[in-house]
């Protein structure tokens, strides 16, 4: 048998008594049932508040999993108003809920106000036209009104008191178009700005269509926040701080911060955050309008574009990406591969191009696996010409098959070209980096600060040739993205691993080989990138290491076989928080002198190539240089800030010359 005295006794002693039975004497007002707003209700719900207005429109859909209270399976396509009501009734079986099924209009405002001792504010961010009604009316109307938003894994909290300043005078609103509101009612919230920073992939903002990312944490974070404001306004006790005050709290900061804007948004520090703000989500808001429509595929498409969308991740030298898709059929498509040897001086033979293959090869069977299928690859008549390649694939259901454990690290894998911890791999990870490898490839650690010195050492001489060479100039100057962060299909300048100094200097010099060369010779030019890029990232990390194949690899087959365990070897050290940087200079160069092929016309490059080979040889044995695959450092740090991203599906589909 309910009782209310018994329910809510835990509240008494934070509240007394007399308190608990005014709480339970007020009627709250809720507009919007989801990310917040059902949080809202049922932690108010539980303080023991006696009756509610609350409206909705909506019902429930699978994108409300991850942060609405009532969304779950057996509530899809449920009424929310309803629904939220019935588990407030849950909780307490005497509330009093007045239900509001169309949502909030000009033609029920004040019967949604009736006989409300207080607003909470939970519309969807873009209802700005049903938002400043409610909140006009309440001012009109003399009822305290509180707006929790949920930002990031926070919230920010303005109170709304009668007779103080009103939400339009702060925020200023009237008149403005949509997307001015957007900006005004997004910095008002939180001058602060404490969750910017830590937005993880912003082509899930959306003005257009009005979306935007959201977590559970801040949802239930706004519930507790909102309803210790409630309390307070309610009881009369306690300090609750009225516009233009306000406060934002983020858990990922681990910070608090009280805010003051005298004026809302017409103070002068208002002002200029909302210019730069104009600046910066214009210039998004542009981007997004002439971005391809394929950047990223519905879960609703067939089940090769859903494989594609996921395995174009794979890694690819200087992410050149060196395939095409041309999709056959539903569950069937064929890559189109080539190389880039004939203008690439790093591709010898085209062996790292089919290292990078085997890696695409590799992320397809880990997609594949992800929808419980297995993978028929299929590859054609080898030609004369083997700068090209062509494989058909079909993708085959497997109740057998499970998801590869390995399948979320595809897209957050990435190089970090910047200095690594030093602390050494303890003994699981580097069994679950050996196991990686499978029975028959394995792998060499040059681990410890001797080793390290000595791969340092190598890898500055090796650079030496590398920024000395015209062969390499142009290759360099393709690949680099100015002023970038991120890049489709290059490599963002920022995510070289040089400071702002150094980089400002290579930007001028790449401007012409004159200008690389007189530094080279005047200048000591080399000196800083290699610094820079090699030597110190060759310090600073836990070990270096080599992927050894079975036999010296000689074939393409042999080729793509090894970019398959390194892709394996690379997202499982991704897995295990591992930050991995390829080193493959020494490797290449080793390549060309032990073929006895010329990779550049300058005198004196070819020598010491010859020399670098003799030390690399000696320093790992010459029956392992022969079977090394692949090389690289790896440790413990953060991940890259700056990567590489890729082309869309439709920017990779095979258009036949």
């Amino acid at each position: 048998m309910f009782d209310y005295g018994q329910a809510f006794s835990r509240n008494i002693g934070w509240v007394t008594e007399p308190e608990q039975a005014i709480l339970r004497s007020k009627r709250i007002a809720i507009a919007g049932l989801g990310g917040v707003g059902g949080g809202h209700l049922l932690t108010l719900t539980r303080l023991g508040i006696g009756a509610f207005n609350i409206a909705d429109f909506d019902s429930f859909d699978i994108p409300n999993f991850n942060r609405q209270a009532g969304a779950m399976m057996s509530t899809l396509g449920q009424d929310k108003a309803q629904t939220l009501a019935r588990m407030a009734s849950d909780i307490n079986p005497e509330l009093q809920i007045r239900l509001f099924p169309a949502g909030i209009s000009e033609q029920n405002i004040d019967d949604f106000l009736d006989g409300v001792d207080l607003y909470v504010d939970s519309l969807d961010f873009f209802a700005f036209a049903a938002r400043r009604l409610v909140f006009r009316k309440c001012a009109e109307k003399g009822i305290p009104a509180v707006t929790a938003a949920p930002l990031g894994m926070g919230t920010a909290v303005l109170s709304f008191l009668p007779g103080q300043m009103t939400f339009e005078e702060y925020f200023q609103l009237e008149g403005q178009s949509e997307f001015e509101q957007g900006i005004r009612f997004l910095l008002g919230l939180a001058p602060a700005r404490l969750h910017m920073g830590y937005l993880a992939d912003k082509t899930r903002v959306n003005l257009q269509q009005r979306r935007g990312p959201s977590t559970g944490m801040a949802c239930q974070i706004c519930a507790g926040v909102a309803a210790t404001e409630a309390l307070k306004i309610l009881l009369r006790r306690g300090e609750v701080l009225a516009a233009p005050w306000g406060f934002q709290f983020d858990a990922y900061k681990n910070r608090f911060k009280r805010t003051w804007r005298p004026g809302g948004n017409k103070h002068p520090l208002q002002r200029l955050a909302l210019a730069i703000a104009r600046k910066q989500l214009g210039a998004e808001l542009a981007a997004t309008q002439t971005a391809s429509p394929a950047q990223a595929v519905s879960t609703q498409a067939t089940l090769a574009l859903q494989v594609l969308d996921l395995a174009r991740w794979a890694p690819s030298g200087d992410n050149t990406q060196v395939w095409r898709f041309e999709i056959t059929g539903d569950d069937s498509f064929n890559i189109h591969s080539f190389d880039t040897r004939d203008h690439v001086v790093y591709d010898i033979d085209g062996h790292p191009s089919q290292l990078s293959l085997g890696a695409l090869l590799e992320t397809i069977r880990i997609a594949a696996s992800v929808h419980r299928h297995r993978v028929d690859v299929q590859r054609s008549q080898p030609s004369n010409d083997d700068r090209r390649q062509c494989f058909t694939v079909k993708l085959l259901p497997d109740e057998q098959i499970h998801p590869d454990p390995l399948a979320p690290y595809i897209t957050t894998r990435t190089v970090q070209r910047r200095k690594l911890s030093t602390r050494p791999l303890n003994t699981s990870e580097k069994a679950a980096l050996e196991k990686a490898l499978g029975a028959h490839f394995r792998i060499v650690w040059l681990e410890g600060a001797a080793k390290r010195r000595q791969m340092a050492s190598l890898l500055f001489a090796n650079a030496k040739i590398r920024l000395t060479m015209p062969e390499a100039f142009e290759v360099h100057r393709s690949v680099i993205e100015w002023d970038s962060q991120f890049s489709a299909d290059k490599m963002p300048d920022r995510a070289i691993g040089m400071d702002p100094v150094g980089l400002k200097l290579m930007k001028w010099a790449m401007q012409s080989w004159s200008r690389v060369n007189f530094m080279n010779r005047y200048l000591a030019g080399t000196w800083l990138p290699r610094i820079q890029l090699d030597l110190v990232p060759a310090l600073g990390c836990a070990a270096h290491f080599m992927l050894l194949a079975p036999t010296p690899p000689q074939s393409v087959d042999d080729y793509i076989e090894a970019g398959k365990i390194m892709q394996r070897f690379w997202l499982t050290a991704t897995s295990l928080g591992l930050q991995l940087q390829p080193e493959m200079t020494p490797l290449i160069f080793a390549a060309y002198v032990r073929s006895g092929k010329r990779f550049s016309t300058t005198a004196g490059l070819w020598e010491q190539a010859e020399q670098l080979t003799q030390r690399f040889s000696t320093l790992i044995g010459n029956d392992t240089l022969g079977r090394a695959a692949f090389m690289g450092r790896i440790g413990h740090g953060p991940a890259a800030t700056s990567r590489s991203t890729r082309l869309s599906l439709d920017q990779l589909a095979y258009r036949p010359e």
